[in-house]
């Protein structure tokens, strides 16, 4: 049975998260948490939450052996982007684009 978790508007650029999820896609959830508790990646303590979310999910909700979930599918799509603009030389301004992800972590027990 396939468990999801998501944490919406993480300010996180998708790309940055995605290098994250990388690592993790596929490797049971003790492995990931292991792989994320020792990253340097600032995202990684925001993809480490999500995870966990979605193994407390699968064993509190259907009731799942936690022993055997796995990191079955892990993305982070694009969320709203914020937009700020910054001075610049001759009363110019520049715009600032501050992206945001959505990060979604599927569990599943079934290989």
């Amino acid at each position: 049975m396939d468990v999801k978790s998501t944490a919406k508007t993480v300010r996180f650029t998708p790309r940055k998260v995605r290098l994250v999820l990388d690592l993790i896609r596929g490797k049971s959830v003790d492995e990931a948490l292991g792989i994320l508790q020792f990253m340097p990646n600032h995202a990684a303590a925001a993809v480490a939450k999500v995870v966990k979310s979605a193994a407390a999910n699968a064993t509190h909700n259907n009731h799942l052996d936690a022993d055997q979930l796995y990191v079955k599918a892990c993305y982070a799509d694009e969320g709203v982007t914020l937009k700020r603009f910054m001075p610049r030389a001759k009363g110019n301004a520049s715009q600032i684009l501050k992206r945001t992800s959505h990060i979604t972590v599927v569990v599943s027990d079934e290989k």
